[in-house]
């Protein structure tokens, strides 16, 4: 079932909305992602509206230069990404949505080493 969920980094600078079917998060055992910890979950663009302006975040990008990992620059939470996989989509940092029981969403664990 589609929800709206509000979304935002640590301090509450980068703040969002977004709307999915939360029935699974992705964890990606890929050198950035084990290391910050990111349970993902992928949308279309059109689910994702930004109510900080993208222009007050930092980007990151890194090896291939095709993903791109915004976060925020005052507390270093990085809130959603374009993956590298499926740059026209956003992935959703689950850990940042307000009132989701993380332990009750199905997690899928992919590969994402074996594209470093």
């Amino acid at each position: 079932m589609v929800e709206t969920y509000l979304g935002s980094c640590h301090c509450g600078a980068v703040r969002f909305e977004v709307d999915m079917d939360l029935d699974h998060v992705r964890v990606c055992d890929c050198s950035l992602c084990r290391k910050r910890g990111a349970l993902n979950h992928r949308v279309e663009g059109s689910q994702l509206r930004l109510l900080t302006p993208i222009d007050e975040l930092t980007l990151y990008q890194w090896h291939t230069r095709t993903a791109r990992d915004y976060f925020c620059p005052t507390c270093g939470i990085l809130p959603f990404r374009r993956p590298r996989t499926a740059p026209d989509l956003w992935t959703v940092n689950v850990r940042c949505l307000e009132g989701v029981d993380l332990g009750a969403i199905p997690q899928r664990h992919l590969p994402g080493s074996r594209l470093d």
